[in-house]
């Protein structure tokens, strides 16, 4: 009769243990779906650090503190940059800093460094860069996707859509800047 109990609770814990199992990849599996369907923008951007941000209308240009611009071009510390890329060659984006500048009669605009400046900065624009439009994804950016709190871009694309975007005309955005790589361009609205 011990050989029957014993395989008797054999049988149970393994059910048990299966029952366990079965449980645990259920969860799995809801927690999997629930990433693969439609989860928030912010979800992919968990990886990047949540860096302070400068003012989206600030009239200075940021500074970047031990920065050498006598060694060339390169990449801008990590951050977030308000700035506008100038060109791209390959997957690589060259970037400036930018400022508001006040007008007599209007509102204002963006403005860059003067002529002759060298505040400029070089870094790849990485695979999975956060793409958020203010205009949409379309080439003709005739519709507005933007956050009416903050003024930024808040429709995601691609990042064909951004390098395009960026080699048409010079969008004012925040960059940001990761471990040498530009992994978010988060475009302002400006009419």
């Amino acid at each position: 009769m011990t050989g029957i109990t014993s395989a008797a609770q054999n049988r149970a814990a393994t059910g048990g243990i299966q029952a366990g199992v079965k449980t645990t990849l259920l969860a799995a599996g809801a927690a999997a779906a629930v990433l693969l369907s439609g989860a928030p923008a912010h979800a992919a951007t968990a990886a990047i650090p949540d860096f302070k941000a400068p003012k989206i209308f600030g009239t200075t240009f940021q500074p970047d503190p031990g920065h050498d611009f006598t060694k060339g071009i390169h990449s801008r510390r990590n951050g977030i940059l308000r700035g506008w890329i100038t060109s791209v060659t390959g997957a690589t984006a060259e970037y400036t800093p930018i400022k508001w500048q006040k007008d007599k009669y209007a509102e204002g605009h963006f403005v860059g460094p003067a002529e002759g400046d060298v505040m400029a900065y070089a870094s790849p624009v990485a695979r999975r860069v956060v793409f958020l439009s203010a205009f949409g994804c379309k080439p003709s950016m005739a519709g507005m996707t933007v956050d009416r709190k903050t003024g930024l871009g808040a429709k995601r694309c691609t990042r064909a859509d951004l390098i395009k975007r960026v080699k048409q005309v010079k969008r004012p955005a925040l960059i940001t800047v990761y471990k040498g790589q530009i992994v978010k361009f988060q475009e302002i609205y400006t009419p």
